[in-house]
């Protein structure tokens, strides 16, 4: 029998567990005792290496822990016995190989906070690079796009660092001009796909020839409906350079992705939603999503992962879906994925 991280010292050591859950408040807390329940969980969790999100709303708790599993054990020991909530509901329990809220020792919906948390600021030079592809992007311009992203190649930037530093963030400011009614959703579409065809020629950090020679396939697909594809292009490209077998889908419902699941029983999964947008709402469906397609792939179990806007920010919305993986961003996806599908034909063989 396989043992669990629990069980298994070294697989302790290598990996995360996660645990999200709702429940009850026993009495309606005000926004001083919610500051005071944060900040004390705070420095608890720091002191057990646990990072997560938490949100309150209509005297519900919603809460999303991470971190190594006797920790996590521990912790979660004390909060069923906390008094102050009750009608405690797990809503998923499982282990990844890192972090989704790597950032935050515990991050609260920012609407009772004070002074809600922000990212670190982008340096000015990167900053100005990222407005001006903003700009080319939304004149339409895909000759100065294309010649700006091909000078950063030129002077030295990595594929992995142009994606990362550049078009991932400009991909977040176009949707926040579209939010804020500075272009039209015409234009976003459009933008975002002068970026995605101006980033097919980046070429990515080799991979190993462990994964070169396993041959490892995966399916790329925007979530159901999901209009924005940026995101799911560009990992083809890079998983294709990596060496994977790749194919893509862009279904317009959960049954058609389920159908596509299926037919080709993949290695791996990869579920985008937008890179642009929030897509907060999409969290619901994209949880369906993922459950049904663990029962399509019943007969050749099938690494799951997700990525998007809400995830590269942590937002505290973006809950755990029950993904075996929640990427960050697009770069580097190839690797901690190939471990997943390492180790779950390990656990098959």
């Amino acid at each position: 029998m396989q043992k669990t991280p629990q069980e298994d010292p070294a697989m302790a050591k290598d990996w995360i567990a996660c645990l999200t859950y709702k429940s009850v408040a026993t009495a309606s807390p005000g926004a001083s005792d919610l500051q005071t329940l944060v900040s004390k969980a705070r420095a608890r969790n720091r002191s057990l290496g646990i990072t997560g999100m938490l949100a309150f709303e209509k005297d519900c708790f919603f809460q999303t822990l991470e971190g190594p599993p006797a920790q996590l054990d521990l912790l979660w020991s004390a909060i069923r016995q906390d008094t102050r909530h009750n009608h405690i509901e797990v809503l998923s329990e499982h282990v990844v190989t890192s972090r989704l809220f790597s950032d935050w020792d515990l991050l609260m919906d920012e609407r009772f906070l004070d002074a809600p948390m922000v990212a670190s600021p982008t340096p000015p030079a990167v900053a100005d690079h990222i407005a001006r592809i903003v700009v080319l992007a939304l004149d339409g311009d895909d000759t100065g796009l294309n010649a700006l992203i091909a000078s950063f190649a030129d002077n030295g930037w990595t594929g992995d660092a142009v994606v990362t530093l550049l078009i991932e963030p400009a991909a977040r400011a176009l949707g926040d001009a579209w939010m804020a009614d500075q272009c039209s959703a015409l234009e976003l579409t459009i933008a975002l796909s002068m970026l995605q065809l101006a980033g097919h020629a980046l070429r990515y950090a080799p991979a190993s020839e462990t994964i070169r020679k396993s041959r490892y396939s995966i399916l790329l697909a925007t979530a159901p409906g999901e209009s924005h594809m940026l995101g799911t292009s560009m990992l083809a490209d890079q998983f294709t350079d990596a060496g994977w077998q790749v194919e893509m889908a862009f279904p317009e419902s959960e049954q058609a992705l389920l159908n596509q699941l299926g037919a080709q029983q993949p290695d791996a999964m990869d579920i985008g939603l937008s890179d642009a947008l929030p897509r907060r709402h999409a969290l619901i469906k994209l949880r369906s999503a993922i459950e049904h397609s663990r029962l399509a792939a019943i007969g050749r179990p099938t690494i799951l992962s997700v990525g998007g806007r809400l995830f590269s920010e942590a937002a505290a919305s973006a809950a755990s879906v029950g993904a075996d993986y929640a990427r960050k961003g697009i770069a580097g996806s190839a690797i901690p994925i190939a471990e997943l599908v390492r180790q779950n034909r390990k656990r098959q063989a």
